[in-house]
C-alpha cells in the first residue's frame, strides 16, 4: 500500500472553517454573557418587537442558548445541535428586529444577523471539522469499537478523516 502524506494543518482548508466555528462559539458565548451582565440591552431588542409575551417567553431561551450553544460550538462538541439551537432566535432577530433596520446602515445590524444565521445553519447541516471534540469522539469510538485501544488500522482513519471532515453523526 502507498504510503499516505498527511497534510499540515495549514494545509487543510477544514481548519479555516474549524477557526470560523471557533470565532462564531466565542462571539455567540460573549453575547449570551452580555445578555446577562447587561439584561437591558436583550430586552431593548425584544421590545422592537412590539409584542407583550415575546420579550418575557424569550429572554431566557436567548440568553442559554447563546451562552451554552456558543460554549458548545467553540469546543466542538455536538455542533449540530448547538448550531440548530441558536437558529430560532437569530432568525426572530433578523425578521422582528433587524429587517425593519434595512440593509447598508450604518451599524449594519441586519447583514451581520444574517451572517450569522448563515454560519449556523452551515454548522447545523455540516457539523464539525477536525478541530472539534465531535471529531476527537468519533476517532476514539472507532478505536474502542477496533477492541484493541490501539489506534485504527490506516484505513480506517483514512476513511474517517474525509468522510466526516465536517459531517459527524
Amino acid at each position: 500500500m502507498a504510503t499516505e502524506i498527511k497534510k499540515a494543518w495549514w494545509q487543510d482548508p477544514s481548519v479555516g472553517l474549524d477557526l470560523i466555528r471557533i470565532y462564531l462559539g466565542v462571539g455567540l458565548m460573549v453575547r449570551g454573557a452580555l445578555f446577562i451582565s447587561q439584561p437591558e440591552v436583550l430586552m431593548d431588542f425584544l421590545k422592537r418587537t412590539n409584542m407583550w409575551f415575546i420579550p418575557l417567553a424569550v429572554s431566557q431561551y436567548v440568553v442559554a442558548a447563546h451562552l451554552c450553544g456558543g460554549i458548545l460550538l467553540a469546543l466542538g462538541l455536538g455542533t449540530r445541535l448547538a448550531a440548530a439551537v441558536q437558529i430560532p432566535p437569530l432568525l426572530g432577530a433578523v425578521v422582528f428586529v433587524h429587517l425593519g433596520e434595512g440593509l447598508l446602515t450604518v451599524g449594519q445590524s441586519l447583514e451581520f444577523a444574517m451572517l450569522v444565521l448563515a454560519m449556523l445553519g452551515s454548522f447545523a447541516v455540516f457539523g464539525s471539522g477536525r478541530l472539534s471534540l465531535d471529531s476527537w469522539l468519533a476517532l476514539r469510538n472507532a478505536e474502542l469499537q477496533s477492541g484493541s485501544g490501539a489506534e485504527p488500522p490506516q484505513g480506517a482513519v483514512r476513511e474517517m478523516d474525509e468522510e466526516h471532515a465536517h459531517a459527524h453523526p
